[in-house]
């Protein structure tokens, strides 16, 4: 689960038992806790027993107490009193009210362990303080907890300030859920904790807003407002509170920023496909480039792992490239020898065990290490898949990484789960500029005409072709009464965003003997030129 998404109440913060925090972890309602310094999810907190031991929704707020001082947070009675913060000698009272005005939940700050509990219902509730303030105004300021709110208001004075209700892992909803108040201000200045959780969830709610509406500070001497206070540092947090830059979502640029990119446009390093694959490489400029993400899609059997791994050995043998294969459907044992069948010329899944002569077949294609396959053992998950890949380009410098196929790698074929696949593929190759080539499986096949194949039969989401820079198609008649049409491969190209050029691309021939793939034509014109004549 994601944080953001949570329904679940915040109730308190507690000390972490991984990271050692004395207060970082935050306990929710069903009993379930995030960790914002370790940033670490925890299922079930350790001190949680059930939900119904930390907070009730049908039991009313009860605050006790009086409006006073904080003197240990610097913060006065006429600030208390504003808030209408309570406090006695064991708690403070934080309270929450609804749309209406109505007060619906409150926290409860235990003030020895530091710790919060909560009480009424803190689902439908505005932001803390948010009741005490007209919406409209040049600025309204949003902070991430109550004691920082009521520090913020104390040092700046004159403008509004609030609290979300469920610190950062739950700020965004608080935005949405209370936009359209926090759209009357000129600005919203986000001035969240001075960490990777604060500065995430910072963004983030910058992005629920309309643009430019956002600012957002950068605390650079305490980690939030309430220590700033402590701290006597009033005059620096209303300085960096001042300088606040206005939030613009990375990755907008003008034309002239964009002219450098332009200028470069073509000169990128193409590494091209083996010469025996017809016209691929005219058809792709010259080849795939880094940075770009070329799927191969074809049905069962038709011959993309046989394709994929003739790709692999070329880049080894005509390239100086590194390349980082994910076969996730052969054994280490079958790669090795499905690269060594291509590197002898010998079909070595033919060949009698007791005749190979290995210490031959150990050559430098095994030994000079540019050739790396992903250990996976038989299964491997997504997020274990991804640190691989990772490792493979950032650790042992792979230049190009082959996953063969996507639907191995994914725990189903639902749009959503091939999304997020695709997603963080696509982050990753523009991150470390690494060229992928992902085989996928495909849909079933037509039942008059094996070679009626498009890039909408690929198996899963839609993305997978939408986020292809390069689309390849193979498709092969297995049932063919003659043995060249039986093993000839149409390849096409249905996508290519370098050049725009699709179309067919050839014919590739599969030679059982050698195990290689070897230039083909099409089969009609094969048996046309290959008449006996009497």
């Amino acid at each position: 689960m994601t944080m953001e998404s949570s329904d679940d109440s915040f109730v308190r913060h507690e000390s972490c038992k991984k990271c050692g925090s004395s207060d970082a972890l935050a306990v929710y309602t069903d009993g379930h806790g995030y960790c914002f310094a370790c940033q670490t999810y925890f299922k079930e907190a350790t001190s949680v027993e059930t939900a119904s031991n930390v907070v009730s929704y049908t039991k009313p707020v009860e605050m006790y107490g009086t409006t006073q001082a904080i003197p240990d947070r610097k913060i006065s009675e006429a600030t208390a009193r504003k808030f209408n913060v309570h406090s006695d000698e064991h708690s403070q009272y934080y309270p929450y009210y609804n749309g209406q005005g109505s007060l619906v939940g409150c926290k409860v700050r235990e003030v020895a362990t530091k710790t919060f509990r909560a009480q009424g219902d803190l689902k439908i509730n505005t932001m803390f303080g948010q009741q005490l303030f007209n919406t409209g105004g040049r600025y309204v300021t949003v902070v991430e907890g109550e004691l920082d709110a009521l520090a913020a208001y104390e040092m700046l004075g004159r403008y509004p300030v609030v609290s979300v209700s469920k610190g950062a892992a739950g700020a965004v909803k608080d935005f949405k859920q209370n936009l359209e108040w926090l759209e009357g201000f000129e600005n919203v200045v986000i001035c969240f904790d001075n960490d990777s959780a604060g500065r995430e969830a910072a963004e983030k709610c910058a992005q629920v807003l309309s643009p430019n509406k956002a600012k957002i500070v950068n605390l650079t001497d305490f980690k939030d407002a309430s220590d700033y206070l402590m701290n006597n540092k009033v005059r620096a947090f209303t300085a960096q509170w001042w300088e606040a830059k206005t939030y613009r979502m990375t990755g907008v640029i003008t034309l002239e920023d964009a002219w450098g990119d332009f200028i470069k446009r073509g000169t990128e390093e193409i590494i091209p496909f083996p010469e025996s694959f017809g016209m691929l490489n005219s058809m792709l400029n010259g080849g795939i480039a880094a940075g770009e993400i070329t799927v191969v899609g074809a049905l069962t059997s038709v011959g993309k792992t046989t394709m994929v791994n003739e790709i692999a050995y070329h880049f080894w043998k005509n390239t100086t490239k590194r390349v980082g294969c994910a076969f996730l459907e052969a054994s280490n044992g079958e790669a090795v020898e499905n690269l060594l069948t291509i590197h002898t010329g010998h079909n070595l899944s033919l060949e009698d065990r007791k005749n190979i002569d290995f210490d031959k077949l150990r050559s430098e294609i095994i030994t000079d290490g540019r050739i790396l396959l992903l250990d996976h053992n038989g299964a491997v998950d997504t997020d274990e898949l991804f640190l691989k890949l990772r490792a493979m380009v950032k650790g042992s410098g792979c230049d190009v990484i082959i996953i063969d196929p996507l639907q191995a790698a994914v725990t189903s074929n639902e749009n959503k789960t091939i999304d997020d696949f695709m997603d963080r593929l696509l982050k990753l190759v523009k991150e470390t500029d690494v060229s992928v080539i992902i085989v996928s499986h495909m849909r079933k096949p037509s039942l008059t005409n094996p070679h009626n194949v498009n890039e909408y039969d690929l198996k899963g989401s839609g993305s997978i072709n939408q986020i292809a820079f390069n689309t390849i198609l193979l498709s092969r008649d297995k049932m063919a009464e003659e043995e060249y049409a039986r093993n000839s491969t149409q390849v096409q190209v249905v996508k290519c965003r370098r050049t725009g050029i699709t179309g067919s691309a050839g014919w590739l021939y599969y030679n059982a003997l050698t195990g290689r793939v070897e230039r083909g034509e099409p089969p009609e014109v094969h048996d046309a030129n290959n008449i006996e004549e009497f």
